[in-house]
């Protein structure tokens, strides 16, 4: 019986394709390092021209073309960008390590690059990751990181893209992309554009709220 057990649960671990990861509170290198090493997959959400896995605990809040917004279970946002044009052209990855920032590391896995960044603002932390033509942002607690740097690196190590469908997309309509300016990953998003997005998400949704618990007085 404890050898079934035992080999259901090697099964198991070989179809999730997953291993219990130990993560260092400080240690972000370190914590990525062990993350985006691990070659995986695994996909469970499929678009035109692309696929990712989704990891358990995450949920869409909304998805509109080329972008998402997602939440983990300590409802915090993530905001996710797939930039299939720049894939589409192979535009190169520009990033410099930023020495004022809490965190800032360039990122290379075999040919996939990318970077991490991660700034103080306002007493939480901004979190802008990009890996292989994918950006996610989220603004969280200092001792949510280790939780979203997981998370963020379980969706991006696994971005594919279809070569086949893009050409199809972007191929026969290279015209309607001649004045595109394949700058995305070159420099960071300016921090005021990202954060007002969230304080108005934020705010929008305070007053859904107050709007849900009024009280009709004249009953």
């Amino acid at each position: 019986m404890k050898k079934k057990i035992f080999l259901l649960s090697l099964f198991l671990l070989c179809v999730t394709g997953c291993s219990i990861v130990k993560l260092d509170s400080k240690d972000f290198s370190k914590n990525i390092d062990t993350l985006m090493s691990k070659k995986v997959k695994l996909y469970n959400v499929y678009y035109e021209g692309y696929k990712y896995y989704l990891p358990k605990g995450i949920v869409f809040l909304k998805k509109e073309d080329y972008n998402a917004v997602l939440r983990d279970a300590h409802n915090n946002d993530y905001y996710l960008y797939v930039d299939a044009i720049s894939y589409y052209h192979k535009a190169e990855i520009d990033y410099k390590k930023n020495k004022d920032s809490y965190y800032s590391e360039k990122l290379k896995y075999g040919k996939k690059e990318g970077y991490i960044q991660i700034d103080k603002i306002e007493g939480k932390y901004y979190v802008q990751f990009v890996f292989y033509y994918a950006k996610m942002e989220a603004y969280v607690e200092e001792e949510q990181l280790p939780d979203v740097i997981m998370n963020m690196c379980s969706i991006l190590r696994t971005m594919k893209f279809n070569d086949v469908v893009l050409e199809s997309l972007i191929g026969e309509n290279i015209l309607d992309y001649k004045e595109e300016d394949y700058t995305l990953f070159k420099d960071s998003t300016p921090k005021e554009n990202f954060l007002d997005v969230v304080k108005k998400e934020e705010t929008d949704q305070y007053k859904k709220d107050l709007e849900d618990e009024k009280i009709d007085l004249e009953d």
